[in-house]
């Protein structure tokens, strides 16, 4: 019990000291400052260990060097199996296009779906609303499934955040939402295809937005190779019609002569917050050096890139319903829940 006793005490004792530590501005700056040291420093290991484990060990990376670029091979072919299966897949996603743009009508068999018990509840409540709505359906004869992908971008945080207000008309005529792969033989690439019906704000029935990527470890830095990472991207020209560019704004600004004194309103046009500016990407210099303020926005339309590649275009209907964005939800809490449980075990 005494031994218990001097155990709590010490602790005690330590807890209360480490708190006064934590108060003292100046112990606190020379801990960041020893932390700010030890970033990206050695354990010290490595440099204790004999000259002949050394050699040994470089031999083991010169090894881990020839497994990335064994790697690099294999996303290669795992991306000729993406361009395979694309071909699979488009025959269900024109379909789905027809329907969504009413140019092919389901049968009933094709409309049929089995619903789960919380589905069938949800419908039994919901079914006074549903008989009302559709008598006004009846009278206003709604075509194929009306703002189908505003309504998938406008479900999804990635998204939305790009979508103004003045942007909804616009992808209100937007029809489709394609990936095209890179052809064998080319260097590896995809680029999402946008299909819009004919409209007051552009000419183009097509916009696109290609991604370069590379699949190949970094010569100066081959352990950091996780896959195939995106390099570089390109948009294409939106021919506005006159008047109709969203991704501009005019402003009204007053100008003071510095002679005569005289103040003048002048009217000078300014880029504007648009979904559309997606199309028209930052440059990346041949130097690969980038400010940071275009790093951050070239990391993001990646981002965005690869999940309209990989999410919303395979699951669209999923984000239009949104069962999917869910799916993406529980991912998050899975994903937690694994960090919280390797974190206790450690």
């Amino acid at each position: 019990e005494g031994n218990t006793l001097i155990i709590m005490l010490e602790s005690n004792w330590t807890r209360q000291l480490t708190v006064q530590m934590m108060q003292n501005p100046q112990i606190l700056a020379a801990l960041q400052e020893r932390l700010d040291g030890l970033v990206g420093s050695p354990s010290g290991y490595m440099e204790s260990l004999p000259k002949v484990v050394k050699r040994r060990v470089n031999a083991l990376k010169n090894l881990q060097v020839k497994c990335a670029h064994i790697e690099a091979k294999f996303y290669e072919e795992v991306h000729e199996l993406e361009r395979k299966y694309a071909a699979l897949y488009q025959p269900l996603f024109d379909k789905r296009s027809d329907i969504v743009k009413a140019a092919y009508e389901p049968t009933e068999e094709e409309c049929e779906w089995k619903a789960d018990e919380e589905e069938e509840l949800t419908v039994s409540k919901q079914k006074a609303k549903v008989e009302e709505e559709k008598k006004d359906e009846e009278k206003e004869d709604p075509k194929g499934v009306p703002e189908f992908w505003l309504t998938v971008f406008k479900n999804v945080d990635l998204l939305s955040d790009m979508v103004q207000e003045h942007d909804e008309p616009i992808l209100k005529q937007l029809q489709d939402v394609k990936v095209k792969f890179s052809d064998p033989g080319q260097p590896m690439s995809f680029s999402l295809e946008f299909n819009f019906e004919p409209n007051e704000f552009f000419t183009n029935t097509l916009l696109t937005k290609t991604y370069k990527m590379r699949s190949e470890p970094d010569e100066n830095d081959p352990f950091s190779f996780d896959g195939p990472e995106i390099m570089g991207c390109t948009g294409c020209t939106i021919d506005w019609t006159k008047g109709k560019n969203i991704t501009l704004k005019t402003i009204k600004k007053k100008q003071k002569h510095k002679g005569r004194g005289t103040v003048r309103t002048v009217t000078k046009t300014v880029p504007n917050d648009s979904f559309f500016n997606f199309f028209t990407p930052p440059d990346v210099p041949e130097s690969g050096d980038m400010d940071e303020d275009t790093e951050a926005v070239l990391a993001a339309d990646f981002e965005i890139g690869h999940f309209i590649r990989e999410r919303i275009v395979p699951r669209a209907v999923l984000y239009f319903t949104g069962e999917a964005i869910e799916d993406d939800d529980d991912d998050v809490s899975t994903h937690h829940s694994l960090c919280v449980m390797a974190s206790s075990l450690s």
